[in-house]
């Protein structure tokens, strides 16, 4: 029968050698996987960083909301209602940084084109 004393001991030694594997091995949370927080912050500077496109189609009126239909079928939501008020109907040439989670396009600026 083990003595108390060696229990004790042999739990103590365990406990030890799991926290060190522990530190060597890393926590999740701390460094380059970093929490929520970092990730957010990581992902800003790229979505200042993206490049302008430039989509063709023709501008339509979606209540007080202007769309993009693209000539290749999308369907983008345009951030500058006014400046796209005047080309309702009319085939454009739209540039701008697009946003596809919220198919938006964050418009530089927008030109008529020949349909």
């Amino acid at each position: 029968m083990r003595s108390i004393k060696h229990e004790l001991l042999l739990g103590v030694a365990i406990s030890a050698v799991v926290f060190t594997g522990a530190l060597c091995w890393g926590h999740p949370f701390i460094g380059a996987g970093a929490g929520p927080a970092v990730a957010q912050a990581q992902d800003q500077p790229q979505q200042e960083h993206a490049k302008s496109v430039t989509l063709t189609g023709t501008i339509v009126r979606d209540g007080e909301q202007f769309l993009l239909h693209e000539s290749s079928g999308g369907v983008y939501k345009l951030d500058d209602s006014q400046r796209a008020k005047e080309f309702e109907g009319k085939a454009v040439k739209v540039t701008g940084k697009v946003d596809m989670e919220a198919k938006l396009i964050h418009v530089e600026s927008i030109e008529a084109t020949a349909a």
